[in-house]
């Protein structure tokens, strides 16, 4: 295995937000162990906020998700023209491993494992021992043996991002700045798009009730997620909560995060992009999805699972026909509120 000529490198991951931020640290290490290279990204449009502008990155493939397959054969054919000594598909999707298998390049690198044959299209596999879903290998971590089997040795979790500060919106950066400095502020993300990720409305509605007037109450979620945030707000029709629901773009979201001092929310992409805008505090919750494998980790970042047997189940919907979504309601909201005062004290 030669690593020396490496000139040119393509990362492949399309998509999920969440994904995409937890192939970040693996950018950052190839980015220092060849800081001369040409380091490319191809990715979905829906996920492509923390590549475009990445000053980390020289060339960003922009797929947009309504006409994916129309695009392919124009997209593969500018990667072909740019001979990739290497191209790395961390997703491992039939739709990913195509590009890198047309790529035209020498190395075609993933990961052992991989789902919808994508195994059929590499010439060279990062073997870690593991399961593809290993519920106890952090994705993050999984990611970096790419980096170690590229020669990298700096491996350092570090997450670098665009600068967005021209992206953020005036009333945003107005109502963070004239939060009631008195007060620590609390950034409320509910939702996510598996059901088998969220927590209870009672949960989140106690969470406001009883923390409303101690502390800054911020609400995110996107527009599809309205009814969810609806049903929460009817229950603390009392509550000093400022509810920015359908209101942030992702660019306006990193802004928040970052200048906030603590923010709650289900395994996401809310959860994630907090992790890589430097939060100061995290507390992630856990029903279908397993903390040690994708949960934000550092200081004063915590996670919280679900106390059932068949959790974490890794499945969009649930298999517990007699107790459907029965994981949810084990986590009980004075155990959340008990960990928000003991961070914000």
């Amino acid at each position: 295995m030669t690593t020396n000529n490496i000139k040119k490198i393509l990362i492949i991951r399309l998509s999920a937000i969440g994904d995409t931020i937890h192939t970040l640290p693996l950018l950052n290490t190839l980015r220092k162990q060849y800081p001369e290279a040409k380091i490319d990204w191809v990715v979905e449009d829906k996920a492509s906020a923390f590549v475009i502008g990445n000053p980390l990155i020289n060339n960003v493939y922009v797929i947009e998700r309504k006409n994916r397959f129309q695009q392919y054969k124009k997209i593969i054919n500018e990667i072909r023209k740019e001979q990739y000594d290497v191209v790395i598909d961390t997703q491992q999707l039939l739709k990913s491993a195509v590009i890198m298998g047309f790529s035209g390049a020498k190395r075609k690198i993933a990961l052992d494992g991989g789902r919808e044959f994508s195994y059929l299209f590499k010439n060279e596999t990062v073997k870690t021992g593991k399961k593809f879903f290993d519920i106890n290998f952090h994705v993050v971590y999984r990611n970096m043996e790419i980096a170690k089997y590229l020669g990298c040795k700096d491996l350092e979790i570090n997450f670098v991002i665009p600068d967005f500060s021209d992206k953020i919106s005036e009333n945003i950066k107005e109502i963070i700045n004239n939060l009631d400095k008195t007060r620590k502020t609390i950034v409320l993300s509910p939702a996510t798009t598996w059901e088998n990720k969220h927590w209870t409305i009672e949960g989140w509605s106690k969470i406001i009730n009883e923390l409303s007037g101690k502390y800054n109450i911020i609400l995110t979620a996107g527009e599809k997620e309205k009814e969810t945030i609806n049903k929460i707000t009817e229950k603390c029709p009392n509550a000093d909560i400022i509810n920015l629901t359908g209101k942030t773009s992702l660019e306006d979201l990193t802004y928040i995060y970052k200048n906030t001092d603590l923010t709650v929310s289900p395994d996401s992409g809310s959860s994630n992009i907090a992790w890589a805008s430097n939060c100061r505090s995290i507390i992630t919750l856990f029903f279908a999805t397993s903390k040690n494998r994708t949960a934000p980790f550092g200081e004063n970042y915590y996670s919280v699972s679900a106390d059932i047997n068949c959790a974490p189940c890794m499945s969009k919907h649930c298999k517990n026909k007699t107790k459907i979504n029965s994981c949810k309601f084990t986590i009980e909201p004075e155990k959340i509120i008990n960990i928000i005062k003991k961070v914000l004290q």
